[in-house]
């Protein structure tokens, strides 16, 4: 091939481009429902802060789709910077937006939008869309095509009543993007009726042109009458335990309106119910907030049947036995949540966790030490699934017990024998090895240091795995033999549900990653396809930042320097000079201490780890891009695939 690697090599994508070129990093394309919820969103925030009480979604018989709130309505003036009505501007341009300042005061303090990118991305993949805006006794309308303006904004003729306002969005997605076309009806009517459960007196509606229907929800007692819903019925244990912490202007560790509000319910049998929400956004994905809960409900619970003495001899109490049979919603308000990625499925800010716990835990402690007799029901559903555990976990035991070989001296082994909860780490290094030693959580997580880079085993026959002592101490640490795809496998001698990679975040530890992902794929390819394989991600930057009025100094951990520079941002939105705060890059895991190493890469509560999967290539498609990367007789073409994708390399050096 005769290909050239220079100036003209690099391209620019300005504007919408980025996200027309890659969709899937800014929402989901298997269909368009995602980008119509941006513009939900949008509307839901108007109700959040208190200017709207209805949003309509319409689903006409063009196949567009409209939403429409009565709140303020987008500003329709000229920017005093970017000299463009505002208007035009959040459609066409990623990160503009009224929701970067997060003090009281301003625009919107608590909103699910964060970043100025979601109508943004709903415009750039939308053959057309039209806003009209309600403002001022007017009416004004711009229209798109493809993410460019096609009119300009304008008043219309339309007479309007006077104290008409709000926002229409109609939207048509263009179809190329997205695996199908078609809205699921059933998961947009779950989007508006939360909308309804977490906005107290608001209502949301949905009008079908096509099936001819219209479906309204409002709920006056919110979270309670929808929790009862869903459960349709089924027996409770206790009644709902309902409940919010809301801190004031006197809280020293969160600002004034950041909180929580739940209802929980316990029940025998039968399906749970498990929805959570942070500033409206629907969390599907969980994260911190759901943690908090989680451990607020177990300290609760553990605290009333240590005090009772209620606990039989030989069983030992865990969270998930508190929270098994526990359905709820939960709805978390933060000032600057921390989501993983555009989607927002995922709250990762770490303050949720104390910020939920204290206030869950408390009013807990309080409604079963009012109300004994409902507190020993609880505690009775509760030791019953912690006997259970223990004797599931006992006759797994008794199975994996006959010949089992000799475990390598250097792994430090976790205690439970509860396999789904058991943890193995492999870590970079002796001396990381030793953090992570000391760090962990010895009752589940386990420990096992790897010297030096591991065998590049692509082309290493399974005969000669073993002369590798690396591969063969991970090996007989998980308790599985080498195996390819097709072969039957027997994993009932799995010895952890998880098998987390751990490695410096650097150019070096992502070699590492890649030595170690390409053993998994190539020789334990059934871990990969059943879940049991993630990369931990630790972080490469820590900023120290110093008190703030009532708000006490801080670490923010950053996995990258692109993650660095966008709290660095927040930083300076904040008023904090950029003297005051320092910046410190790990140089490796050994460097952490180990209560950092616990905080950032190891908790389940607060770590970021990736669980490994095929992706969009597929098990064929990988196979053929592992071949190509790591065969010895691939040179040729991975030169060829560098000058190609070079460019798209986040080198760190």
């Amino acid at each position: 091939m005769n290909s050239s690697y220079d100036e003209h090599s690099i391209q620019v994508l300005k504007g919408l481009e980025p996200v027309r070129q890659r969709p899937g990093m800014y929402t989901r394309t298997n269909n368009p429902l995602h980008i119509i919820q941006e513009v939900i969103d949008n509307a839901a925030d108007e109700a959040l802060a208190g200017y709207a009480s209805q949003i309509t979604v319409t689903l006409h018989d063009d196949g567009s789709v409209s939403v429409e709130d009565n709140g303020r309505g987008i500003p329709i003036g000229i920017h005093p910077e970017e000299q463009l009505p505002v208007v035009e501007l959040v459609f066409t341009q990623l990160h503009a937006g009224g929701k970067f300042e997060k003090q009281l005061g301003h625009a919107y303090a608590f909103s699910g939008g964060l970043h100025g990118v979601g109508v943004s991305v709903t415009n750039a993949l939308a053959e057309r869309l039209v806003c009209r805006v309600w403002r001022e006794g007017k009416e004004h309308e711009i229209s798109f095509a493809d993410g460019q303006v096609v009119a300009p904004l304008a008043v219309t003729e339309r007479r309007i009543a006077k104290r008409k306002r709000g926002t229409q969005v109609r939207v048509w997605p263009n179809a190329q993007f997205f695996d199908s076309a078609q809205i699921p009806k059933a998961e947009l009517k779950q989007v508006l009726r939360s909308k309804a459960v977490l906005l107290e007196g608001v209502t949301t509606r949905l009008i079908d042109e096509v099936q001819q229907t219209d479906d309204q929800w409002q709920y006056k007692k919110g979270m309670p009458d929808y929790l009862s819903e869903r459960l349709d019925g089924a027996e409770l244990v206790m009644p709902l335990f309902v409940g919010q912490q809301i801190a004031d202007e006197h809280d020293e560790d969160y600002a004034a309106g950041e909180g929580a509000e739940w209802v929980v319910a316990w029940t025998p049998e039968g399906p749970v119910v498990r929805e959570s929400f942070v500033n409206l956004i629907a969390t599907a994905a969980g994260g911190t907030h759901e943690a908090g809960l989680r451990e607020g409900l177990y300290q609760a619970v553990k605290g009333f049947i240590e005090l009772h003495s209620l606990m039989p001899k030989g069983i030992r109490l865990l969270a998930e036995d508190v929270f098994a049979r526990a359905s709820f919603v939960l709805s978390a308000k933060m000032l600057d949540p921390q989501f993983q990625g555009q989607i927002k499925d995922r709250l990762t800010s770490r303050d949720a966790v104390r910020l939920v716990s204290q206030g869950v835990r408390h009013a807990l402690e309080l409604r079963l030490n009012a109300h004994v007799n409902e507190g020993r029901r609880l505690a009775e559903l509760v030791i019953e699934q912690a006997q259970n555990r223990t004797r599931s976990s006992q006759r797994i035991t008794r199975r994996r017990r006959s010949g089992v070989a000799v475990l390598p001296g250097k792994l430090t082994d976790c205690e439970t024998d509860e396999v789904a909860r058991r943890e193995l780490f492999l870590v970079e290094g002796d001396s990381a090895g030793g953090s992570a030693k000391m760090g962990r959580d010895k009752t589940f997580q386990a420990i096992l240091p790897l010297r030096g880079k591991v065998l590049n085993s692509w082309e290493v026959s399974a005969d000669r795995l073993f002369a590798n002592q690396e591969i063969h101490d991970i090996s007989v640490a998980i308790g599985v033999e080498p195996h390819r795809f097709g072969e039957e496998v027997d994993l009932t001698g799995l010895r952890y549900g998880r098998i987390c990679i751990l490695s410096d975040a650097d150019v070096d530890g992502a070699h590492i990653q890649v030595l170690l992902l390409t053993l998994f794929f190539r020789h334990f390819p059934a871990l990969i396809q059943a879940g049991h394989i993630y990369v931990a991600r630790p972080p490469l930057f820590r900023v120290d930042v110093p008190a703030q009025g009532k708000r006490p100094a801080r670490k923010l951990y950053c996995l990258d320097q692109a993650e660095l520079e966008i709290n660095l941002e927040k930083l300076r939105k904040e008023g904090i000079a950029e003297n005051r705060w320092q910046v410190s890059r790990f140089k490796g895991l050994g460097e952490m201490s180990v209560e950092q190493l616990w905080e950032t890469t190891m908790s389940p509560n607060t770590r970021r780890l990736q669980q490994v999967e095929f992706g969009d290539l597929g098990p064929e498609g990988t196979k053929k891009m592992f071949q190509m990367l790591m065969g010895r007789s691939e040179a040729s073409q991975r030169r060829s695939w560098l000058e190609e994708k070079g460019n798209l390399a986040d080198v760190d050096l």
